[in-house]
């Protein structure tokens, strides 16, 4: 069964009490962030007091690390660290800033076994998506949307039309090789309304879920990038038609005044996989 990706929460690996409370708290996924997250004063003692944090009580939800770039003072002790003491407790190490393929083999060769992600945040990391979902190591991508802004020098827009090319790049490139791609932050963690819509373009366009910068935000992207009961229904009535028409000999069904072939199907065992995945996480 599919492990759902809905909600990716950060949380500083400097805070001890936020580490804490997100074993509590209804997120699919959590990032552990040594890097923007981390002052730098703080990022030694950050790292030794993970692993610790990392043996607690998070349940099904997954642990990722996100380490400092490799052209940092920390990087290269980061990914020890992940090789070292916290080799094992935690299922990816996400490194920021990645352009190339080049840019993984550097950490895959001090880690050894655990997957890596990938965070896409430079206009070279759209151009390369392709190569750098292939990589044999990588797990899934997440995309810097703040730090892309950055470097286009686009001006916000609430349909983020600057970014759709690189999005889309990204999205193509996860589909293509079978790995996860989450969305990027959406800053204004009061705005309900205006996440739920970026949501909602971030499922529409093929995201398996959202990063977010705080826990109020979690019950929106959970609702966003989850099936909804429709879906479900729809999925099961679509399910047993095809079924059914098989059993009479025909190649199709028709659900709803609509053709409904074996590529329907398997998008139904999908929607109702991830449901299941995510009643699991639940109970």
């Amino acid at each position: 069964m599919t492990r759902p990706y809905r909600s990716v929460l950060y949380i500083p690996a400097a805070n001890a009490r936020a580490m804490e409370k997100a074993q509590s708290l209804p997120t699919d996924a959590i990032i552990f962030d040594l890097e923007d997250a981390v002052s730098p004063s703080e990022k030694p003692a950050a790292r030794d007091a993970l692993g610790a944090a990392l043996e607690s009580g998070y349940g099904a939800r997954a642990r990722i690390v996100r380490i400092n770039g490799m052209d940092s003072e920390w990087g290269a002790d980061d990914a020890r660290a992940c090789a070292g003491p916290l080799a094992g407790k935690a299922e990816a190490v996400l490194i920021p800033k990645v352009n190339s393929a080049a840019d993984l083999d550097v950490v895959a060769g001090i880690i050894p076994d655990t997957p890596l992600w990938a965070m896409m945040e430079t206009p070279l990391a759209m151009l390369n998506a392709a190569e750098i979902a292939a990589h044999p190591r990588l797990a899934g991508m997440v995309m810097g949307t703040n730090d892309l802004a950055k470097e286009l020098n686009s001006r916000f827009r609430a349909d983020r039309l600057p970014m759709q090319a690189g999005l889309g790049l990204c999205v193509l490139a996860a589909k293509a090789h079978g790995k996860v791609i989450i969305d990027g932050v959406y800053n204004a963690f009061k705005d309900d309304e205006g996440l739920r819509i970026e949501c909602e373009q971030g499922r529409d366009m093929g995201f398996d879920g959202k990063t977010l910068i705080h826990p109020a935000q979690l019950a929106v992207a959970n609702a966003s990038f989850a099936p909804t009961e429709a879906e479900v229904e729809l999925a099961r009535r679509q399910i047993a038609a095809f079924d059914e028409a098989m059993a009479q000999g025909k190649g199709v069904a028709v659900v709803d005044g609509k053709i409904v072939e074996n590529l329907h199907i398997e998008t139904a065992r999908k929607t109702l996989d991830k449901a299941r995945a995510i009643a699991e996480m639940a109970g």
